[in-house]
């Protein structure tokens, strides 16, 4: 119990900082929460003055006051630091800005590295990246620092720590999102300030380490910079899935776990040298600085290394409160320091393996004593407490469970320090002495490639993820059924009404929400073909249309009803979306958003609408989104397909004309997705597009007769989807609209008639159709 109380002032904070954080989005003012807490604080500290006073009989009461007093004060620390951070955006000139929606020369500090944005690429072929960045100045005025995030072509100038300039509007973000601004439009960057040195070596060390990584080849090569010092760039999209299937995920992240390898290291190394106490400290504690460093002191960063220096200190002190009295002690500094950290999975996920090791690591060690060598207990101990500890935080990420995560995580444990340390040394000696450098590479290569066969091996197993209920229920059902499963192993009592009860509690636990998470899907997809390449879904009067390409997939608008949408993703298995296009602001195309929340990777959108576009945009950035604006002539990738846009151009106006229009290009054909545009719109995109033929069209505007002739005979499509809903009262699909469709050859698949419809290319044009309800009216050619 008593460790239990000393985690009381850590998560007090942390509800303390949820709240204060989202409390402008729920229309409460930013100092309400911090004033609250802080009146309480008051009358808990008056009346612990009289309990003191008249502490003759009365010590546990002041005991109790005297904890209530120590939760309230982290409470309101981390809650008054939220307020001030919460004033700094409301002043900050881009709120202004942001109203008026204009643009502004911003002056910005980088303060993460560029991250790779995969989906979308100017004409030019130079790759997009998104960095985040303290706001110094605005048009020539120095402001306040407020974070915001941006999009940007490439530059080799844009790194961790310089100093940027470029024009841009902004877009305010909800209060809950750590950016406190979108900043987008910029078209040329200007660099004022390179990185400061004691930054500028780490990025220099880094990019030849990745050189270099990449003429090892294979998985292993893709992994080194991983194990190493968290680079996971050059992790491809299958290998990445493999890895989070088989919890193995977190071996390529920075965690506590590495930083705990380089202090040890640097103990050990000091040791051998002779050093003092104090001196194995110091040399310790810098060597992890320039690890941190090395790796970028990002949020996950910092937390990895607070994280690490409190295993050491619950180790070092050798009692059973102090690791984690110093677990709560972290978690309330970092939470003052930032409490959007609150907010954050891996914050979370950060401090429950840490409190898992803490709590549940030796009593699982112990029990399984019982049963196997105390060694082997040992070693089996750490991954299941930390497993237990992370799964219900998993569950809100990713609502499924990795049967194989334990024995994948067992089977990987002796390859990882190897590939961690061996590479980390590969690393910093391959500037100095290039072919040793690159031989250690080679050593580390081989636990790397280890480490990518067992994902693999992992993910391929039947059942390797098994479905579980979504959200906070998930999370709870969870907690319970895994403190159920504890009590039941580490309680010494024997058989009896309690256990048994008890036990049955946990049968249900588990088998009711499996059932209920994996029964329909599985009915459900034994329903139709797996080998299709797109998907109309049947989402009412709107478009929801998904694409897939070599393990990729897209999702061209979300239709009108979040309901309608997650029921096509249930039904075709859909667990991750890798581009999700939005074409236009209307509700029939945007409205079911909320069913992707957390399983999209990038969104594309044409020209923002304000509130309407807002909406939709802070909700898929609040779950980890890169969002562009795209206009014509922009490219990327899905799979081995290219996608390219036709169309809206610059300048365009919100509205059914600015749709984007999509061209697919790859294994299944070629594809156009022309959105709401209307007739005129139409020409004009024809006209400056010039698209050939297609295999497949998605119909403009669910059917309308507001249709381009020209442009349908010019695509001449072997199949043209529609999404529409039946009796709609639009009229829709237009009978001049069919009878065109028909006069140029291209079949029709209507959602209001086939519901679902999955087409499969057949290699020579042609689709094979599958319908969830057929009508025997349509078919595409052969």
């Amino acid at each position: 119990m008593r460790d239990l109380r000393l985690l009381a002032p850590a998560c007090a904070a942390w509800a303390a900082a949820w709240i204060a954080v989202a409390g402008p989005d729920l229309g409460a003012g930013p100092a309400l929460v911090p004033g609250v807490i802080w009146g309480a604080a008051s009358v808990i500290l008056v009346i612990l003055g009289v309990l003191v006073l008249r502490s003759g009989r009365r010590r546990s009461l002041v005991a109790i006051a005297a904890t209530l007093l120590v939760v309230l004060a982290a409470a309101a620390l981390v809650s008054t630091a939220a307020a001030v951070a919460l004033a700094n955006r409301t002043a900050s000139p881009l709120a202004a800005i942001a109203s008026d929606r204009g643009a502004a020369e911003v002056v910005l500090e980088v303060t993460s590295p560029p991250r790779p944005m995969q989906a979308a690429v100017w004409e030019d072929e130079t790759p997009r990246i998104r960095v985040d960045g303290t706001v110094v100045a605005v048009d020539g005025r120095t402001s306040s620092p407020v974070p915001v995030t941006v999009g940007l072509a490439a530059s080799e100038g844009v790194e961790w720590g310089a100093r940027i300039a470029f024009r841009a509007r902004a877009q305010p973000l909800p209060a809950a999102e750590p950016n406190a601004f979108r900043l987008t439009g910029p078209a040329e960057v200007e660099i004022l300030a390179a990185p400061p040195l004691w930054l500028s070596w780490a990025g220099d060390l880094r990019r030849g380490f990745n050189v270099a990584a990449a003429r090892l080849g294979g998985d292993g090569g893709a992994l080194v910079p991983g194990l190493a010092i968290g680079d996971t760039s050059a992790v491809g999209p299958a290998l990445d899935a493999a890895m989070k299937t088989s919890s193995l995920s977190h071996l390529t992240a920075v965690s506590g776990a590495n930083c705990a390898i380089v202090t040890a290291a640097a103990f050990g190394l000091a040791a051998l040298c002779g050093l003092g106490r104090g001196a194995r400290v110091a040399l310790a504690l810098t060597a992890l600085a320039g690890f941190v460093v090395l790796v970028t002191p990002q949020a996950s960063v910092i937390r990895a290394a607070v994280m690490a220096v409190v295993i050491l200190i619950g180790l070092a002190l050798a009692r059973g409160g102090g690791g984690v009295s110093a677990l709560s002690l972290a978690v309330v500094v970092l939470l003052a320091q930032n409490p959007w950290l609150a907010r954050d999975y891996g914050f979370a996920l950060s401090a429950a393996a840490t409190a898992g090791l803490l709590l549940l690591a030796a009593p699982l060690a112990r029990r399984l004593s019982d049963v196997m060598p105390t060694s082997l207990a040992v070693v089996l101990a750490v991954p299941i407490a930390a497993q237990l500890a992370c799964q219900p935080v998993l569950v809100l990420l990713d609502p499924s469970i990795a049967l194989y995560g334990v024995p994948a995580n067992l089977l990987a444990a002796p390859a990882a320090p190897v590939g961690t340390v061996v590479g980390m040394i590969g690393c910093l000696v391959l500037p100095v002495l290039p072919s040793v450098g690159y031989a250690l590479m080679q050593v580390a290569w081989v636990p790397a490639t280890w480490i990518a066969l067992l994902a693999h091996g992992a993910s391929a197993l039947p059942a390797a993820r098994l479905a579980w209920p979504a959200d906070a229920v998930g999370a709870l059902l969870l907690v319970v059924a895994t403190a159920a499963g504890l009590w039941l192993a580490l309680a010494r009592a024997g058989p009896g009404p309690a256990r048994r009860l008890v036990a049955g509690l946990l049968v249900l636990l588990v088998a009711v929400p499996l059932g209920v998470a994996v029964g329909p899907g599985l009915v459900a997809r034994a329903q139709h073909p797996p080998d299709w390449d797109v998907a109309d879904c049947d989402v009412g009067q709107g478009d929801a249309v998904l694409v897939r390409s070599e393990g990729a997939t897209a999702l061209i608008d979300t239709g009108p009803d979040p309901e309608a949408l997650t029921r096509c993703l249930t039904l075709l298995g859909v667990e991750r979306i890798d581009l999700l296009v939005l074409t236009h602001w209307d509700a029939d195309h945007v409205g079911g958003s909320d069913a992707v929340l957390g399983l999209v990777d990038t969104v594309i959108h044409g020209p923002p609408d304000g509130h309407r576009s807002a909406k939709v945009l802070d909700a898929l950035d609040a779950s980890g989104v890169d969002s562009v604006e795209v206009t014509s002539g922009m490219r990327g990738t899905l799979g081995e397909s290219r996608w390219r846009v036709l169309w809206p151009p610059t300048g365009a106006q919100p509205g059914n004309d600015a749709s984007v229009v999509l061209q697919l290009d790859g294994a299944s054909g070629r594809a156009i997705f022309l959105g709401d545009l209307g007739e005129q719109a139409q020409a004009r995109m024809s006209a400056s597009a010039e698209p050939g033929p297609v295999d497949l069209v998605k119909v403009a505007h669910h059917g309308s007769a507001d249709q381009s002739a020209r442009l349908y005979e010019r695509l001449h499509a072997t199949v043209g989807i529609i999404g529409v809903g039946a009796d709609n009262g639009y009229g829709h699909p237009a009978g001049d609209l069919l009878d065109l469709l028909d006069r140029v050859g291209t079949a029709v698949v209507r959602s209001d008639r086939t519901g679902t419809s999955l087409l499969t290319a057949d290699g020579s044009g042609g689709y094979r159709l599958w319908v969830e309800r057929g009508s025997g009216d349509v078919a595409p050619r052969p």
